[in-house]
């Protein structure tokens, strides 16, 4: 057998990408109260992270991702001063509405998803 051949991780069970997509979904939160984009994906992933390492797993790097979006909205709130501000905070929800979206469905599909530019600050 090929050394640089590497047998594929097994598929999560169903229940357990199930989870992972809502610990990506659960930052939709959000748009119900303030901050909630943070505590859903924090508490899906405490409930949930001893089911599975793959729930585990998601569930950080979907907190993460959230924290990395919060920080990046106060800069964005901070730049409002200079009128640059508005357009980027636009761009941000955006683009964590997309990345969010994408990660859920590659969570249910079984495969671990990395958002680009998240600070990993939950290890």
């Amino acid at each position: 057998m090929n050394d640089d051949m590497q047998s594929p991780l097994p598929t999560p069970s169903q229940e357990a990408r199930q989870w992972a997509m809502f610990c990506h979904f659960a930052a939709f939160l959000g748009l119900v109260f303030p901050f909630g984009n943070l505590l859903g994906p924090l508490i899906v992933w405490q409930i949930k992270k001893d089911l599975d390492p793959f729930v585990d797993a998601q569930g950080k790097e979907a907190l993460n991702f959230q924290i990395s979006v919060a920080l990046a909205a106060i800069v964005c709130f901070i730049l409002m001063v200079v009128v640059i501000g508005f357009p980027l905070l636009m761009l941000l929800g955006i683009a964590a509405l997309v990345l969010t979206i994408i990660a859920g469905i590659k969570a249910n599909e079984g495969q671990a998803y990395r958002y680009p530019f998240a600070w990993r600050l939950v290890k």
